[in-house]
This record gives C-alpha cells, sequence and structure tokens, in this order.
C-alpha cells in the first residue's frame, strides 16, 4: 500500500468526517430524501463508495484475470479484442418467406447471426389450424407447422456459416429437429451446425407461461437434447437458461440472476442423474439475460454470474474441463422498459441497456426496437436498433479494455453484495428440494409477483420516473409500424393443407406410432423426433402424440 494512503480503519474515519462535515451539509437544503436513492430493483445506493467498502478483497479470489477462474471479468483472455459479441436480431413475422426477406435484409446491414421468433401457436406447440390459433397466425411471430414452412425460412441462408438462436420452449426439440433436417437437405452435417435452442422451461413455469407438459417429462426431453447434442450436434448450444422473461414478470436484479442461475443447476442435477457426463455436456449450456435500465445494477449483475456460475461448477459439481466453469449468455435489452408515450426516448433506453451488456461482458446482444410497443419492428426501426450496436462496437471505444469497470469501488461493492444476496437464494431453493419443487410451492412466482408490485407502486408514487410516462409528459406524433395482413393467415393454412395432401401420409401415421411407443419406452426422443419431421409431420402432431403419454400441465393456483 502506498504512503500516501490510508488504512481502512482510517478511511472509514476519514469518511465519516467526510459526510457528516461536507456532504450532509450540502444536501441539508435540497428537497431530496436520501431513501430515493436506490437501484432500479431497490437496492440502497451509498452517496460515496471507498476501498472500505471493499473490505477483505482478494483480487486474485474475487477478480482474477479475464479468460482465467472465477472469471468475473470475462470468460475470454482478450474479450472484445479477439472478437466482437455476436449482433443476432430477434426476428420473425408473417410467413416464412417474409421472415427469411428481413433475416437476409440484416445479414447485409451487418447483423452476424439469426435470432427467430415463432408466433404463439408455434410456442404453444400447435398448428395453423388448431381453432385456438384463429387470430394469431403471423401476429408475433413466423408461422412454422411443418420442415416445409423450415426450409422456407432458411432458403438461400448458409446453416454452415450463420449461427441461429431459436426462442421456442415445450416444442424445443421439435423445432430443433427441423433446423437439423434442414441443414441436412443443404448437405451441412449435423456436427458443424451452430445455434441455441432456447428450451428453457423451468423458467415458463415461472414467468412467461407457454409450457405444455408437466415438468417431469418436460425435464426428460430437454435432457434427452442435452445427451443427442453432445454426441451428435456438438457445436449446438442445447440450452439457453433464461433470465430475460423472469426479469420482464417483474423480478429484481437479484431474483432474475438467482433464479436463472438455480434453474441452471436443476437442468445440470437431471442431466447427472441420467448418468451424463458433466464435461461432455455442460460446456454447450449457454444464458440468457434482461438488460434493464439501472446502468450500475445490470453490469454487476452480469460480473456475479459468471463467479457464482464457476464455482458453482467447479466446487458443487466438480467439473474438470474449464470450459464447463464459463457462463457464456446472450442478451436482450428490457423489452418492459419501452414505452409507449414519446417511443422515439426508447432509443436512447436501448442504448444504455446495450452498453451494460457489453461492459458486462455478453456474448451476444438483441437491441430492442423503438416501435414495440406498438407492433413487431419496422424495418426502420429494427435499422436503427442493429445499429445501436454497431455504434457501441465501433465508435465508443469500450471494447478497448476487457471488464473496464473492474476495479471500481462501487461496482465491485454492488457485485459482491448482488453475489450474496443471489446465493441466499439458491440456499433457500436447495433448501425447499430444488427447482422443480420451489416451483411447485410457488415460491418464485410469489417473490416475483411482490417484485412487481413494490415496483409499480413506486412509480405511482413517482418514486421511480419513467420519462414520459410519470414525469415529463407530451403529446406526440403517431408513428408507422409493421401491419401483419389477413392474407398472411391464408397464405400459411393453403400451405399446411397442401403438405398434409401431398406428403406420404401413411409415413407419417407410422412414424408418430414409433415416436408414442419410444416415449412410453423412455427412451431418447430426438432420432424419433428427426423421422417425423423429415416424413413432414407437424408440430401439432408431433405435440399431439407426446401429449397422448405426457398429459398437459396445468398451472396450480397461487396467492
Amino acid at each position: 500500500m502506498k504512503k500516501n494512503s490510508p488504512p481502512k480503519y482510517e478511511l472509514k474515519q476519514i469518511y465519516s468526517r467526510w459526510k457528516k462535515e461536507k456532504f450532509d451539509k450540502a444536501m441539508s437544503n435540497l428537497p431530496f430524501e436520501q431513501d430515493k436513492f436506490t437501484t432500479i430493483s431497490g437496492k440502497k445506493i451509498k452517496e460515496l463508495y471507498t476501498p472500505a467498502d471493499l473490505d477483505g478483497f482478494d483480487y486474485s479470489k474475487e477478480l482474477g484475470f479475464p479468460g482465467e477462474y472465477p472469471f468475473t471479468r470475462g470468460i475470454h483472455p482478450s474479450m472484445y479484442r479477439g472478437r466482437l459479441w455476436t449482433m443476432r436480431q430477434f426476428s420473425g413475422f408473417g410467413t416464412a418467406e417474409d421472415t427469411n426477406s428481413r433475416y437476409k435484409y440484416l445479414l447485409a446491414n451487418g447483423q452476424t447471426g439469426l435470432s427467430v421468433a415463432f408466433h404463439l401457436p408455434t410456442l404453444m406447440g400447435i398448428d395453423s389450424d388448431h381453432p385456438l390459433a384463429e387470430g394469431e397466425i403471423g401476429k408475433c411471430g413466423v408461422a412454422i407447422d411443418s420442415l416445409a414452412d423450415m426450409e422456407i425460412l432458411f432458403d438461400g441462408i448458409p446453416l454452415d456459416k450463420i449461427s441461429t438462436s431459436m426462442t421456442i420452449n415445450p416444442p424445443a426439440a421439435v423445432l430443433w429437429a427441423m433446423y437439423i433436417a434442414v441443414a441436412e437437405k443443404q448437405g451441412v452435417s449435423p456436427k458443424i451446425i451452430s445455434g441455441t435452442i432456447q428450451n428453457d422451461i423451468l423458467k415458463e413455469y415461472i414467468a412467461q407461461k407457454t409450457f405444455v407438459f408437466p415438468p417431469g417429462p418436460s425435464m426428460k426431453l430437454i435432457v434427452d437434447t442435452f445427451e443427442y447434442g453432445s454426441q451428435e450436434v456438438p457445436r449446438w448450444n442445447t440450452i439457453s437458461i433464461s433470465g430475460y422473461h423472469i426479469r420482464e414478470a417483474g423480478s429484481t436484479a437479484v431474483q432474475e440472476l438467482a433464479f436463472t442461475l438455480r434453474d441452471g443447476i436443476e437442468y445440470v442435477e437431471w442431466a447427472v442423474r441420467r448418468g451424463l457426463d458433466i464435461d461432455e455436456f455442460v460446456p454447450r449450456l449457454s444464458f440468457f439475460f434482461n438488460a434493464h435500465n439501472d446502468f450500475f445494477e445490470e453490469i454487476a449483475k452480469f460480473r456475479a454470474a459468471r463467479k457464482i456460475w464457476a464455482e458453482v461448477m467447479k466446487e458443487r459439481f466438480k467439473a474438470k474441463d474449464p470450459r464447463s466453469w464459463w457462463l457464456r449468455f446472450h442478451t436482450q435489452t428490457s423489452g418492459v422498459s419501452l414505452m409507449a408515450q414519446q417511443p422515439y426516448n426508447n432509443v436512447v433506453r436501448v442504448a444504455l441497456q446495450a452498453m451494460t451488456a457489453v461492459l458486462g461482458g455478453t456474448q451476444s446482444l438483441h437491441t430492442n426496437s423503438l416501435d414495440e410497443t406498438y407492433a413487431l419492428p419496422s424495418e426502420e426501426a429494427v435499422t436503427i436498433a442493429l445499429r445501436t450496436q454497431q455504434i457501441i462496437a465501433h465508435e465508443s471505444g469500450v471494447i478497448n479494455s476487457a471488464d473496464p469497470l473492474g476495479g471500481s469501488y462501487f461496482v465491485e461493492a454492488l457485485t459482491a453484495q448482488m453475489e450474496k444476496e443471489a446465493k441466499d437464494y439458491i440456499k433457500k431453493i436447495d433448501d425447499m428440494g430444488g427447482m422443480v419443487k420451489a416451483i411447485e410451492l410457488g415460491f418464485p412466482q410469489r417473490e416475483i409477483a411482490d417484485s412487481a408490485y413494490w415496483y409499480q407502486k413506486a412509480v405511482e408514487r413517482k418514486e421511480k420516473i419513467i420519462v414520459g410516462v410519470n414525469a415529463f409528459e407530451m403529446e406526440h406524433s403517431p408513428i408507422p409500424t409493421l401491419k401483419i395482413e389477413d392474407q398472411v393467415a391464408r397464405q400459411q393454412l393453403e400451405r399446411l393443407k397442401r403438405v398434409k395432401q401431398t406428403r406420404n401420409n401413411t409415413e407419417v401415421k407410422a412414424k408418430l406410432i414409433d415416436l408414442k411407443k419410444a416415449a412410453e419406452d423412455n427412451q431418447n426422443l430426438m432420432p424419433f423426433l428427426l423421422k417425423c419431421v423429415r416424413a413432414y409431420a407437424t408440430l401439432g402432431e408431433v405435440m399431439d402424440a407426446l401429449k397422448e403419454v405426457y398429459g398437459e400441465y396445468k398451472e396450480p393456483i397461487t396467492y
């Protein structure tokens, strides 16, 4: 320690004097209540942070270096000097043709990876001709009913060169099988395709609610993808364990962090019970976080996530491969933070949120569009969102140094606090018997509901200001939005009807019977799903066959 740096006990005394003589005096005549200075999650923030807030801080244990355990500062030694994050805009609307055109536009404008948004019927595992699909076809994502749609979706897009993320959960294994089949038709081996299926059912029970099967069969299907992927599709991330939807449902940053990591622990436990080698499948697990408005809280969350996961994998699960210790994550800016009032303010919100993801060390990033409170993004709006990432990457200078906020007294203290509180939640869920049991008890659901209620009341009391909503209101002109025409539904239903008429229906029936038998016999279903989709069995037909074996989940009422 340098001679001009006082010991920490002296620093605390100096800090107390400064606060009393300088800070408190300066604030005494100002109309500010000190309790208002909190993070967006309600975490109280001190007026100043010093080395005294890092008492006992061990650099090598708490931080280390990028690319070295515990990876607080990043999983790669060179971070963005070696490779930028993947710019992966979440896109999908109308028919497969419509979305294919949008993909080609985005790739031509500098996007470096694809991310598929499916319409609600696909998310729920039903076909476009199902009665419940009426009015929803192509409205909030792309309609995919069979391999025929998937072939069109990726027409002219080389799957050996582009990685694809698919936001799909209960029917994830089926859509993944379709993607593999499309690659095969392009002459691309499953061994070299890369991408991600979200495939995270636990957060569906907690937050997003697009579940189909009960927890047991759902977890079994997920472990099937782990096992099959590690053997046959080794470059694919077979799950994206998602905190995004947990945060969108109203959780705090710590709850998002804790529940997401505990979901990850649950998946690993189920796979280990199957007998899978931890160092064979864990390196292909990925995570998905929300980037919300509170700049420093979000950065601390991302840094704490890496450190906790590394410790869990090394110490709790005894993984030996350092790649199993890595927490690789995608980030999306916060959809729930976008406002219909003064929508161009959303450009600023998204830019700040994207910056937190980059400063936090994300591996890929989606930036939301300014018009998403009204409709799916227009071409102009999605271009601005993509340009936001490109400006951060090429003009801001933040890529020049790994973890540039590392060592900040405030950031390190907040990271340590996030870590402690998240670990407390994880232990509480462990004591309940795991995340499946905690979900059955309604624990994470209640915690999120309480947090969402607290935040809404804070907004209503103007303790939390949303510019243009509860302060600085003004009228704004209408903005142009993307409209999905009714002809989209007609086109999709016509193609689905044509597929069913022209395929070999005897073969389809036989493959579905084989799938059902394999489910009854508790076999890995991926080979059977591939045979079904190659025969052009539809998503709904495949899911209906599995419902006959697994049943459907009915959510219990919680208070």
